[in-house]
């Protein structure tokens, strides 16, 4: 399975049909995506057809868009009517919203065949994607370790050849970390770019939407057909959606003088040395097409985690309030009284790290506690974000890893929650301060891939995604992937509940 560009450059040359694409995702995920457990759900294969036959035939009569056919995937936190929105929790096991997300609607507006829901850590909660009801999700790359999260699923299934593009959400990493380990492209637009509506909410000041892919080229495909304010989102931006595609073109030019910043906190003593030897050499790569590097402060980084793990845990205990086993998902059986009710159907219907963050939002936000954790939080966060954007006026943006290593093994730090946390050091920061940053592959250690990140003002999306793309027609890490699976019985896509 090909890219976004070069499956639409098929459809468009007739050298394929969008029916024969998506019917290979479906073969494709039903065996190789069922090893990897990167779906929940996947779209019934008569009416997906069916809208694929549409496509092909819109395109027949010439009134395609570019992404008119192409198959991609939703993480499943994305509210879609065809398919069920669990988001990955018994709490929502099953259940089929009667709303759609403006992502969602999007892309199927823009003539994309959605062909399933990937996995991902429980209500996008988790950097390893192995909080997921319906069980972890693998790495391609070596199954015995993880994909990252809290969009593992899309990641890997993009990675694995799976589909051509999915969906994600970052609160603090969730697009780029998944990107990085599993050496795809990952954009989170800045905050409010992309509407938020439709998709069940987390952390509401951190969420965002964006595009995972194979290159930058595809992000940026994807990300003009989902950006653009909203009117059910009152955070989505008014200024208009530039166009992506057609900016990439001037990244070579751009390069000329570009001023970049390397973040001294972001290449310390935290960072696996040979991760740090290939950020290295991608920034020397972007310094022979004319960059000019220079070293920056960051001083407040390093109360990045802890604030954000105050502040997301606060709005994740806000808004997981109404899971209450009412109105609807979970509910536990044969409660004696109303307190029982709520007491055993969160319990039961919540997974461990969902119920740590929520007693945590909890008691941050309780009387006594208030003023000395949750406020705290939010004024460190006034000051990462000051210092981002007073940096990023010295500098036209800023470059570093994703994450200090490379993907680790499953189980590794899965009772150790404050190290799983530290696995989003250098992402965190970017969600508080609501800037857009992109991940795209720059190497190998161990055989495992490793990513990039690059950090731009706010609305610099067009910027980010020039630089990405010149860094990708300089090197081939992006063209990089996993070796195909030996045969197998194909199977039922998703994980079992335990």
């Amino acid at each position: 399975m090909q890219g976004v560009l070069e499956t639409a450059r098929l459809l468009e040359q007739g050298d394929a049909s969008s029916e024969e694409l998506t019917l290979d995702c479906l073969r494709r995920a039903r065996s190789h995506g069922r090893r990897l457990n990167c779906y929940i759900s996947l779209a019934e294969e008569e009416a997906v057809l069916e809208q694929a036959r549409a496509s092909d035939q819109r395109r027949a009569r010439g009134a395609g868009t570019p992404l008119t056919g192409v198959p991609l995937a939703h993480k499943d936190i994305f509210c879609t009517r065809d398919l069920p929105t669990s988001c990955a929790s018994r709490m929502l096991e099953g259940y089929r919203s009667p709303i759609e997300a403006t992502v969602v609607r999007r892309l199927r507006e823009a003539g994309m065949i959605c062909v399933g829901k990937t996995n991902m850590d429980e209500f996008a909660m988790g950097s390893s994607n192995e909080n997921s009801y319906f069980g972890p999700v693998a790495n391609p790359w070596d199954p015995e370790r993880v994909p990252g999260g809290s969009s593992g699923g899309s990641a890997a299934a993009v990675a694995a050849r799976l589909v051509p593009a999915a969906t994600g959400t970052d609160t603090g990493g969730s697009i780029r970390q998944p990107a990085a380990l599993c050496g795809v492209t990952g954009l989170k637009p800045t905050y409010g770019r992309v509407s938020r509506h439709g998709i069940v909410a987390f952390a509401s000041s951190l969420d965002q939407a964006g595009p995972l892919g194979r290159s930058a080229e595809d992000a940026a495909l994807l990300l003009h057909a989902m950006a653009g304010p909203d009117p059910l989102d009152s955070t989505t931006d008014p200024r208009p959606v530039q166009d992506y595609p057609a900016a990439l073109a001037a990244g070579k030019e751009r390069l000329q003088g570009l001023r970049i910043g390397l973040p001294r906190q972001f290449l310390d003593e935290r960072l696996d040395a040979r991760v740090g030897e290939l950020i290295q050499e991608s920034a020397r790569l972007l310094e022979q097409q004319g960059a000019v590097l220079r070293e920056v402060e960051l001083t407040h980084q390093d109360l990045a985690v802890a604030a954000y793990c105050v502040i997301a845990a606060a709005e994740c205990s806000s808004n997981l309030a109404r899971f209450d086993g009412v109105r609807y998902g979970y509910r536990c059986e044969e409660p004696r009284d109303l307190s029982e009710l709520y007491l055993r159907s969160r319990t039961e219907g919540f997974g461990a790290e969902v119920k740590r963050r929520v007693i945590t939002g909890t008691h941050v936000l309780s009387a006594g506690y208030q003023e000395a954790y949750y406020l705290q939080a939010l004024k460190v966060r006034r000051l990462i974000r000051d210092e981002f954007l007073q940096t990023l006026e010295e500098t036209d943006l800023l470059l570093g890893p994703t994450s200090p290593t490379a993907a680790f093994r499953r189980g590794e730090k899965i009772a150790d929650p404050v190290n799983m946390y530290l696995s989003d050091v250098y992402t965190v920061g970017c969600n508080l301060a609501g800037l857009p940053a992109v991940s795209v592959p720059a190497g190998f250690t161990g055989g495992l891939p490793v990513g990039m990140q690059l950090i731009g003002p706010p609305f610099s999306e067009g910027l980010l995604l020039q630089v990405a793309h010149r860094y990708q027609e300089l090197s081939d890490w992006h063209l990089q992937h996993p070796p195909e699976p030996p045969p197998g019985e194909p199977g039922q896509a998703g994980g079992t509940p335990p």
